[in-house]
């Protein structure tokens, strides 16, 4: 098994869960693709772990869904189709419109401006043309969205969802997004938000989820990644 840059070895307990963060995010950005299998012999020398705690490593991802174990042959990373696209986006999409109801009934105008940080971000990033600099600040709006709402089921229901969200961008990043379409789509959740129309916002919310389904999948429309 080739190297992976991204992997280091690990230095603090507990050590399963440091080494499933960073298992989970070489799979995020494509280190550890789909399909791939998680070789317990060359990861546990490459992280400087025993075999113990890696296996439980592992096991959390199975459990999160974004690995899979196979009787007989080992570990592999979930891999994603059409399918399974439409699915994250449908539960992102249900999952990001309850959030917003919270975050309408608390404080939105904090909420608004915390968003705002990230889609400046955004617009900086899509005018130089890094589309990795886009993607990362588009996930940190949405992972913002979720912490304003307060709920930690939501919270936890979230970190699988933007894992496997992830995982479908780096494995069609042949699909790119239309860099100034994110921008306004963003910019027109937050101003929804800011005028507490709700009907507005989910409406505004499912198009933009539905627009991710449609370019990932090949779809018409789509625009941005989501």
């Amino acid at each position: 098994m080739a190297e992976v840059k991204s992997l280091r070895p690990v230095k603090r307990e507990p050590a399963a869960i440091a080494i499933a963060a960073q298992l989970t995010q070489a799979i995020m950005d494509g280190s550890l693709p789909p399909g791939h299998q998680l070789g317990e012999a060359e990861l546990a020398a490459q992280l400087g772990v025993s075999r113990g705690p890696l296996r439980e490593a592992m096991q959390r991802l199975v459990q999160q869904g974004i690995a899979v174990s196979e009787p007989h042959r080992g570990v592999f990373v979930t891999k994603l189709d059409e399918g399974d696209v439409r699915d994250i986006y449908f539960t992102r999409s249900a999952m990001e419109a309850a959030a917003c109801r919270l975050v309408l009934r608390q404080d939105p105008q904090r909420t608004a401006d915390r968003l705002a940080k990230a889609h400046r971000a955004m617009a900086t990033a899509a005018r130089r043309g890094n589309m990795t600099g886009l993607s990362a600040a588009d996930m940190e709006w949405h992972q913002i969205l979720v912490a304003e709402s307060g709920s930690r089921r939501l919270a936890r229901i979230a970190e699988t969802l933007f894992v496997e969200t992830r995982m479908c961008l780096s494995a069609l990043t042949h699909r790119h997004p239309d860099p100034q379409a994110m921008v306004e789509e963003h910019a027109a959740l937050i101003e929804a938000l800011r005028a507490a129309d709700e009907p507005r916002l989910l409406t505004l919310l499912e198009a933009h989820m539905q627009d991710a389904v449609d370019r990932l999948t090949g779809g018409e429309g789509g625009a941005e990644a989501g």
